[in-house]
């Protein structure tokens, strides 16, 4: 058996480790920011990624030694195994136990059983990347400062979700001071009144465009609401749009979706921009204006696969989505995505979901994650 102090020495040789890399993928986001390029290679912090979660996360070593691989012997983030975001659910994928990751992201789902959960040890890692890519896409051509609304839950209602996270985040890097309130809906029921009242006095003393950050069905119900009417928002003023509807409401088709809310907004179908992102990442794409392409920060790839080998498919094909993100540090940096990606000329599209079970190759690497 190991002793205390052995076990004790490895667990600071971790926190040093991840410490190191945690600064390191910071010094992307700085980069960006400050329009350098990037301090290092993508593949070369990859690696380094790859061989701290084969020592450290349980999960990944099992699938490691099941793939016969060595991760010294790794020099591109392709060479490591990713992933599959089920694993969240049945394994903890975390290089450190509960007392050392204070932040937990949990994926919707009906019962506990159901959802997956990403730890983290840092996360002023995530939302160091998340204002920085989305200052750049989603905040493209705005003032620094502009009125942040939110068509869904606060971080206090919901802790433990991801995205409210997020928004929370957006709402003090980006959020003009005095607005009170800024979120429209608790427990699935959306004040439209109070968002009326809000939207009447922005209109009324300020210039400043409104940011409207929304899940997808908090969006259709709102256009439920206000039917043909409308909802006017200032000039200039634009719409994140996030998730899929999980039986909470009628579904509607993106294209749809992104053209009735300008019709109700009084926007450009432009300023309606998607988000892609999921509790098992760190790191989120947007739409570019115009729609349908998803950018990508550059310390972030989504590679399409074959759903039975995990192999890249050609150029132009398409296949589920293999998500190389360089902020999960602690967890697992290259994700396997039931989503049907493909590749086009400045970034990726999105299919949607993979039909029926999982891929095979995903369950597959989900059985030696787990050892079987």
């Amino acid at each position: 058996m190991e002793s205390r102090a052995g076990a004790t020495d490895g667990a600071q040789n971790a926190i040093s480790e991840s410490a190191a890399l945690h600064e390191r993928a910071r010094a992307f986001v700085r980069a960006f920011e400050e329009g350098r390029e990037n301090p290092e290679p993508f593949d070369a912090l990859a690696r380094d990624l790859a061989r701290f979660q084969a020592r450290y996360v349980a999960g990944y070593t099992n699938l490691i030694r099941a793939r016969g691989l060595d991760p010294e012997r790794f020099e591109r983030a392709a060479d490591a195994p990713a992933v599959p975001t089920d694993a969240f659910k049945v394994a903890r994928v975390s290089a450190f136990p509960e007392a050392e990751t204070p932040v937990v992201f949990r994926t919707s789902g009906t019962t506990v059983g159901d959802r997956g959960s990403h730890f983290f040890r840092d996360p002023s890692t995530y939302d160091a990347a998340a204002v920085a890519f989305a200052r750049r896409t989603l905040l493209r051509g705005f003032p620094e400062r502009v009125h942040v609304l939110v068509l869904g839950p606060s971080a206090v209602d919901l802790p433990d979700s991801s995205l409210c996270h997020m928004n929370e985040a957006f709402v003090r890097a980006f959020g003009l001071p005095g607005d009170g309130d800024v979120y429209f809906l608790r427990n699935d029921i959306l004040d439209v009144a109070a968002l009326d009242e809000t939207v009447a006095r922005i209109l009324v003393t300020s210039d400043a465009p409104v940011l409207l950050l929304a899940t997808a069905f908090a969006c259709v119900y709102l256009l439920d609401a206000v039917g043909d009417s409308g909802f006017r928002l200032p000039k200039g003023s634009r719409v994140m749009q996030t998730g899929g509807f999980k039986g909470k409401t009628r579904e509607v088709e993106p294209s749809v979706l992104r053209r009735d809310l300008a019709r109700a907004f009084h926007i450009s179908p432009d300023d309606v921009l998607g988000e892609y992102g999921m509790t098992e990442l760190s790191s989120q794409f947007y739409e570019d204006r115009g729609g349908g392409i998803y950018l990508e920060p550059p310390w972030a790839r989504v590679v399409p696969v074959d759903p039975v080998t995990l192999e890249p498919v050609e150029e132009g094909a398409e296949g589920i989505a293999r998500i190389e993100d360089l902020m999960n540090v602690d967890s697992a940096f290259a994700l396997l995505a039931a989503d049907r990606v493909r590749r086009v000329p400045g970034g990726f599209e999105l299919l949607g979901r993979a039909p029926g079970a999982p891929p095979r190759g995903c369950s597959l690497t989900v059985e030696e994650i787990l050892g079987r």
